[in-house]
């Protein structure tokens, strides 16, 4: 059986890295893109010397650009042949007051984080349907899809828009045995851990804050073949914050 190849945005830092090394450990081809490019190229020379030359390929690609994307499912589908697994991790937020928000600005954010996840499923979901062999897509949305804070329409909207995109594509995906699931993390400290207080830890039913490596067991479990049987949901990965009453002393 072919080597089975990922592919996961928004790989240069944060939950992407996490994401990307957890894949390349599990064995797969692993194409990482980011529109960083010093960032994604270090990043796969890291990785293609933990677990060999030929392991990972970086891409630099803005997600929020159309063309890009064709030439990053180009690329990826040269140097591999096949895909198996797209995470669609890319995503960024403006925090700004709703009556300074422009138009323009709300644009950057939803054709980066929902667009260019939906262009990028297009893509790979083309390539698992030739393939006659299915796949997984998983895309990575917030619990800011379901509660917010103020002054953060632009991102809420783009991560609410893919928890409903991935059950359409479940939907229009199935026949070709491609599973589509979205996971909402929330707060998944990606900064100095050691420097989270006490009382981060406790607003969590967990009793910690979450870590990028639990993002990717998650991702992992949705993309084994073997799970074939879940598609169409929204995992929330967050400790139970987002069910835990809060009342103001």
């Amino acid at each position: 059986m072919k080597q089975r190849t990922a592919w996961i945005t928004g790989a240069a830092g944060g939950i992407g890295r996490v994401l990307a090394a957890a894949y390349a450990e599990a064995g797969y081809r692993t194409v990482i893109t980011d529109k960083d490019a010093a960032g994604v190229e270090a990043l796969a020379a890291e990785l293609s010397e933990r677990f060999g030359a030929g392991s990972v390929l970086a891409v630099t690609a803005d997600l929020g650009v159309p063309e890009r994307i064709e030439e990053l499912a180009s690329a990826a589908f040269a140097w591999s042949g096949r895909v198996d697994v797209l995470i669609n991790n890319a995503g960024f937020g403006i925090t700004k007051p709703l009556f300074e928000l422009s138009w323009q600005e709300w644009d950057r954010v939803l054709n980066a984080n929902l667009r260019g996840a939906f262009l990028c499923a297009k893509a790979a979901a083309a390539q698992m349907r030739d393939s006659g062999e299915g796949g997984s897509i998983v895309n990575i949305a917030s619990t800011r899809a379901l509660m917010s804070e103020p002054d953060t329409e632009a991102y809420a909207a783009s991560k609410g828009g893919l928890t409903a995109l991935t059950h359409a594509l479940a939907a229009s995906l199935s026949p070709y045995r491609i599973t589509v699931n979205s996971i909402s993390p929330g707060w998944i400290e990606t900064g100095d851990y050691a420097q989270l207080r006490d009382v981060d830890h406790q607003q969590h039913w967990s009793g910690r804050v979450g870590r990028p490596e639990d993002i990717a067991r998650a991702c992992l479990y949705l993309t084994d073949p073997a799970n074939d049987f879940v598609t169409g949901t929204n995992l929330i990965v967050d400790g139970g914050m987002t069910r835990k009453m809060i009342y103001e002393p």
